[in-house]
C-alpha cells in the first residue's frame, strides 16, 4: 500500500501545463482561452493605452498592475484584475488571477 502514495501524487501533478506562450493581445481586445472570471473583458480598450489611462476608471473590486520587472505573488486568485504594463509605459494585457 505504501508504494502506491507516491504514485498518488504523480497522477496528480500529470494534468499540470504550463500556459502556452503568446505576445500581447491585439489593442482593444481580451486574451483568448482565459476566462473571464474577473470580468476583465469590460476593459479591453484600455489594452494599447498608456497605464495612467487606469487613473480614470473605477475598478472596484482586486486589482494588480504588474511593470516590467516587478515581483509579483504566484497565488491565483480569479477575481483579481492583471493589468500587464509593457516597457513604453502602455498597457499590454489584461488577465484575470
Amino acid at each position: 500500500m505504501k508504494a502506491f502514495i507516491p504514485l498518488i501524487f504523480l497522477a496528480a501533478c500529470a494534468g499540470v501545463t504550463a500556459p502556452p506562450p503568446g505576445g500581447p493581445p491585439p489593442s482593444g481586445s481580451y486574451p483568448t482561452g482565459l476566462d473571464n472570471t474577473c470580468d476583465g473583458e469590460r476593459y479591453g480598450p484600455l489594452v494599447g493605452q498608456s497605464g495612467t489611462a487606469l487613473e480614470r476608471v473605477m475598478i472596484l473590486g482586486q486589482v494588480r498592475v504588474i511593470r516590467p520587472g516587478s515581483l509579483t505573488t504566484q497565488d491565483y486568485r480569479p477575481e483579481r484584475i492583471n493589468f500587464e504594463i509593457g516597457t513604453d509605459g502602455r498597457i499590454t494585457r489584461i488577465t484575470c488571477g
